[in-house]
């Protein structure tokens, strides 16, 4: 059982709250992972009693649990943990609020969540401290984006850091506590057959794509000051780039496994002015017409200005310098309304040689390692067999190496391992300060030029894979997305 711990949660009636942070400790409630005395405490604008509070939250609970709201004692039990505090994170007044009901219990464990507009970390930290509410043994878990350029995030970091040790910042990725992503530090460091093989004398290529099928919806204000570089390559592509191309940690420990994340940020190519045109791709999404109804043009949606150019889409060629990846293009790609929702990792082994087999091309189908991270978690690997009956004829075929799930047996959910990490005080599956500054200074002159040039996205129609110009940025070096999905 863990120590006893306050939940603190800024933003507590905000969307992430609801659709992911609740769900997820209400799940680590039913497994009995909180203590029994640990507490959960909203924090939020809005004058609302705690009872009102957790109404709201068992509501979202019903729409957004995937595994339920669960028996009626177990909801009773997780909402006596439940409390709520109107509180602004400007306030000084409303943190001595805060300040009188955390001394009603003498928990010093304690766990801020800032799931609120970056805008307001520093504020948050800096009453928390004048307030001594940071303890020797507290945590705080910033949300991204964590600033808007490189400048930025290193201002939010330096001020937080006044208040709070880096072992004490837990700077999330959503998509790092995927169960596939962290079997795949398993698959790879666990089995020789594909660390041996993890290099460009076998692998010809590495596609990562990251794609939604719903559009930016009521978040367009919030949008515009980020884009899709911003929101989705800066941190979850390139975190996910960084365990697929990460050297072998010398233990499993969190800071040997950043060490190992952070040379590959910084083994990135700077993609430069004169390669820009040739290696990124930037699109928005058009209005179009499916089967069932009008797909709004980004340009419509609300608070959207209607001749805005924030990209809704990017797909990019990115080398790593180093022995191991010299010459292995890591094609990435994510985008807004695409044809579905999806994220995937696919490894494309090289071609065979010369074919001895006269009757099939079987050198036109290479192997294929591919990581499912949603919306059904998998890893299968694409090998070649012979086809039942006479002849020497070829055909694919699947090896799943996905965990057996016949028994029922469901993963946590993204949110619900990173929560359970950080309540234990393990950063590992956590961004260090030196990764984002890095990731950041990669991506920064992308986004100059684009500013400096008056770059206008590439048209792409709603419920497509992007723009035209995505496809070719594969099919110039003779190579294509993943058609497998």
């Amino acid at each position: 059982m863990n120590e006893p711990i306050d939940i603190l949660l800024f933003g507590g009636r905000g969307d992430l709250a609801q659709r992911k942070l609740i769900p997820a400790l209400f799940q680590l409630h039913k497994n009995q992972t909180l203590a029994p005395t640990s507490r959960i405490i909203g924090l939020s604008r809005g004058n609302i009693s705690s009872e009102e509070y957790c109404n709201i939250l068992f509501r979202a609970l019903e729409e957004y649990s995937p595994k339920g709201v669960g028996t009626t004692e177990q909801w009773s039990s997780f909402s006596k943990r439940i409390s709520f505090l109107m509180l602004d994170g400007n306030s000084h007044d409303d943190f001595i609020k805060l300040s009188q009901m955390l001394k009603e219990e003498q928990t010093s464990n304690r766990l801020f969540y800032l799931a609120t507009q970056p805008s307001l970390y520093v504020h948050i930290c800096r009453n928390l401290a004048e307030n001594n509410l940071i303890t020797e043994s507290s945590r705080v878990i910033l949300e991204k984006p964590i600033g808007q350029d490189l400048k930025t995030a290193q201002d939010i970091n330096r001020h937080v850091s006044t208040w709070f040790k880096e072992e004490q910042i837990y700077r999330i990725d959503h998509y790092l506590g995927k169960e596939t992503v962290q079997n795949l530090l398993i698959l790879r460091f666990a089995n020789s057959l594909f660390e041996s093989q993890w290099n460009n004398n076998y692998i010809d290529h590495i596609q990562i794509t990251i794609a939604e099928k719903i559009g930016v919806g009521s978040r367009g204000s919030f949008f515009e000051q980020v884009g899709t570089m911003r929101d989705m390559v800066q941190n979850h592509l390139l975190q996910l780039l960084c365990i697929i191309a990460m050297e072998p940690p010398y233990d499993s420990s969190p800071d040997a496994i950043r060490d190992e994340k952070l040379k590959v940020l910084k083994a990135l190519k700077p993609i430069k002015e004169e390669a820009l045109h040739n290696n990124v791709v930037r699109g928005q999404y058009s209005h179009s017409t499916n089967d069932t109804e009008m797909l709004r043009a980004y340009q419509d949606e609300d608070d959207v200005p209607a001749n805005s150019n924030m990209e809704t889409f990017v797909a990019l060629k990115a080398e790593i310098d180093n022995w191991r990846w010299a010459g292995v293009p890591f094609y990435l790609r994510t985008g807004r309304r695409m044809a579905t929702s999806l994220c995937e990792i696919v490894v494309e082994y090289k071609k065979i040689p010369h074919s001895i087999f006269s009757s099939f091309n079987s050198s036109a189908i290479p192997n294929k390692l591919v990581i499912r991270l949603q919306p059904d978690e998998s890893i299968k690997l694409r090998i070649c067999e012979k086809r039942m009956g006479p002849g020497m004829n070829i055909q694919p075929t699947e090896l799943n190496l996905s965990p057996d799930r016949s028994a029922g047996e469901h993963p946590p959910t993204a949110y619900e391992r990173l929560l359970h990490d950080a309540i234990n005080a393990n950063a590992t599956l956590f961004m260090r300060r030196d990764e984002l500054e890095a990731a950041w200074k990669w991506v920064d002159p992308i986004i100059e030029d684009w500013n400096k040039t008056n770059n206008i996205p590439s048209a792409y129609p709603a419920g497509s894979w992007g723009p035209a110009a995505s496809t070719l940025l594969l099919a110039k070096d003779g190579r294509l997305w993943n058609e497998m999905s």
